[in-house]
Formats: structure tokens, sequence, C-alpha cells
């Protein structure tokens, strides 16, 4: 498995990816999540993957020569194929990266099909065009894809669950961005912490908006001091702060946050089951 995040603030985008892929307990390899796309002052777009490593390696790999084939508008004559290298938008690479990821499925799914394998692979797309703001997009097996939005500002794949609360309580669109970055490797440790399919190194990517170009590009490994630093520092804070919340109290003791008290309107104490004749409903 693996874990990936991206967000999208005012003030750019964060991707944060490991690159552990384990095919049984003894088969674990490293492979990148991650590729970035940049033409400096044309473009920026980053790609995360996650699912079938053999799937995401053939999309990455036909997303660099894919074309979409479409006719002008006015002219009804044939326009000039749309790449991720001319596309004039965001949403037109993610077509175009939607096109490749149906090129693989056309290709390979009828064959992993037979082998019992299904066809699985998510990806994540984001990054900023000359002439647009910044987007980022979700992109699923069938190369449909969805957007990110104020009230939705980040996107997970692979491992998601166990990094989604730190990101639920912090991020917002105006979350400055090394707040956010710092946020994406709590989340990554508590994704490192609970789950072993998710291992280091990790490589990370910061994009300040309308630069469209980033030299803040990091491969993070144990040795990594920040890393290690912020690891260490969020499991000493959480439990200082779980020790500071007051433990619950089961009698008549004094304290101002009761919990043995009675629920209010629908909302009843379970009843016990004393005898076998007790109808449950």
């Amino acid at each position: 498995m693996t874990y990936c995040v991206a967000i999208k603030l005012k003030a750019g985008l964060v991707f944060l990816s490991d690159s552990r892929t384990n095919a049984g307990l003894d088969q674990i390899s490293t492979f990148h999540k991650m590729i970035v796309y940049e033409k400096p002052g044309d473009r920026f777009m980053v790609l995360l993957s996650a699912g079938n490593l053999s799937i995401s390696q053939s999309v990455r790999e036909i997303l660099q020569v894919e074309q979409l084939h479409e006719k002008d508008a006015h002219t009804g004559e044939s326009a000039q194929p749309v790449t991720i290298w001319n596309a004039t938008s965001m949403f037109d690479a993610v077509r175009v990266l939607g096109a490749a990821v149906r090129h693989v499925h056309a290709r390979d799914s009828a064959a992993l099909k037979q082998n019992g394998v299904d066809f699985n692979v998510s990806l994540i797309f984001g990054g900023q065009i000359k002439g647009e703001g910044m987007r980022l997009f979700q992109v699923y097996s069938a190369g449909n894809f969805i957007e990110a939005t104020p009230e939705t500002p980040y996107f997970q794949i692979g491992e998601s669950k166990y990094g989604k609360p730190v990101l639920d309580r912090v991020i917002t669109p105006d979350t400055p961005l090394d707040e956010a970055a710092k946020c994406a490797l709590v989340s990554m440790d508590s994704t490192l912490k609970s789950n072993l399919s998710v291992g280091l190194p990790l490589d990370m990517a910061l994009y300040h908006a309308d630069r469209l170009a980033t030299d803040k590009i990091i491969c993070i490994d144990e040795h990594n001091p920040y890393f290690r630093m912020v690891r260490t520092s969020w499991g000493q804070k959480l439990r200082e702060v779980f020790d500071s919340i007051e433990d619950p109290t089961w009698d008549h003791s004094h304290t101002e946050v009761p919990l043995m008290v009675e629920a209010r309107g629908r909302s009843q104490a379970l009843r016990k089951i004393t005898d076998p004749s007790v109808r449950l409903i």
C-alpha cells in the first residue's frame, strides 16, 4: 500500500507521498509515488499515485506522450493535439491524464481480470498553468476525476484513514504553506505509526502560488532531523494533552463535567438483558 496527500491553499500547494510497495510480507520494495512536471515560467504539475504499481507506472509512462485529438469548435477541423505540455488549463491537463488511464485500462484490464487482478489505480494531479490559478484533482480508475474546493482543500489516496483527523482539524484554505507542510508530515507520521504497509523515505514538494516553478522538493528518510523532531514532538505533545484531560467519573464525585447524566430526547442508555424471555425490540 501507500499513502499520498496533497493540499491546496491560497498560498500554494503541498504534496507528500511515501515510497513503500509490498506484495506480501517478504516482498517489500521502494518506489517513488510522486513525479514532478515543470516548465519554468509556463507550468508546474505534480502527480501522486497509489494502487497497483504496474498500472500506475504504465499510466505515468503513457502520460508523457498521451494526446487528446479534438476538433476545433469553430471550424470543425482537427485541432492541435492536447498534451500535458501544451494544455492551456489544468482541466485539460487532467483530461489527458484520464485518457492515459483509460488507455492502460483498454490495453491491460482483460488480461488482469483473467488473472484475478482488479484494475486499481488512484491518482492525485495538481499544479498551475500560466494564465489560470492553481487546481487540484483526484483521478479514479475509470479516468474520471473530481476537483478540490475551499470546503475540501485536500485529497488523500492509499491508506488515508490514519492521517485524516489532523488534516480535518487543521487545514483550511487560509492555512500558511509551511504550517500545512507540517500538518502533512504529522498526517504521514500518524499513518506510519499505525500501518506497516506505509514506509520511508518520503517525497515532499511545496509550491508557492503563481511562481510556475519550485526548488522545494525533498526526500525525507529516517535520518532527516526535522521529521525526527516532528515524530518525537507529536507523540510527546499528544500524550501531554491526553494526560491533561480529566478522567471520567463513574460515581457522584464532584466534577464540572460529569459523565453519568441522563441522555436527552430519544437517546436512552442500553438495557441489560437479564432473562431469555426479554424482547430485544
